[in-house]
């Protein structure tokens, strides 16, 4: 019973060994899941990855489009050595290469927003062996303009910034003008208090030669 031990370990031995040496190739791929931007302005579509294997030519990138109101899914753009953009459909000439594999990004930008563009896009990216991996999606809304809320705690925040600086230079410039006054105040009693003593000294003066004088 002892003696067949070994020849069983063996195999699955081996079978660990040959686990932790060549890893489960897959690509982890990461994006703002949802977005919204303003109607009419240009919107970054940020994607980045990791992968077990270097970055090389062999790296691909696609990005697909499926509509929030349902429809077949389109293609945004291609990536591979060379940003290959679409050649026809709602995103010609709209939207271009934003990433750098070598800083393991792959995102694009999309111009001129439109309401039809609202919807979820895909960003996958394979780089073998590393091809097998969950694909990013970003949901994109489109809007006519960014909610009240940011809206307003952005004014807030500029307003409340704004008038602290121009308070803090008002003090400044006040105290400037009060130590300049203070200072012009001090040199003019001074000026007038030499002048005062050395006006009683020349009267001092006069009385002491007149009655020198008179004598």
């Amino acid at each position: 019973m002892d003696g067949q031990s070994p020849p069983r370990v063996l195999p699955l031995l081996l079978g660990l060994q040959l686990t932790a040496l060549c890893p489960i190739a897959a690509v982890e791929i990461y994006t703002s899941r949802a977005l919204e931007a303003v109607n009419g302005t240009d919107v970054r579509l940020k994607c980045t990855f990791s992968s077990f294997a270097p970055v090389g030519d062999a790296l691909t990138v696609t990005w697909n489009f499926r509509p929030r109101d349902g429809g077949r899914e389109q293609f945004v753009f291609y990536y591979h050595v060379d940003p290959f953009k679409p050649m026809s459909g709602r995103f010609k000439d709209r939207v271009v290469w934003d990433g750098n594999p070598e800083r393991y990004d792959a995102s694009i930008i999309l111009w001129n927003l439109q309401f039809d563009d609202n919807g979820t896009y895909t960003c996958q990216v394979k780089n073998p062996p590393d091809v097998d991996g969950l694909v990013g999606s970003i949901r994109l809304s489109v809007v006519h303009t960014v909610p009240f809320s940011e809206i307003y705690f952005l004014a807030v925040a500029i307003g409340s910034a704004s008038a602290l600086m121009i308070i803090i230079v008002i003090v400044v410039v006040l105290l400037q003008h009060f130590r300049k006054k203070r200072l012009a105040e001090r040199a003019d009693k001074e000026v007038a208090i030499k002048s005062k003593e050395e006006e009683k000294l020349n009267q001092e003066n006069k009385v002491s030669v007149y009655l020198e004088d008179t004598d």
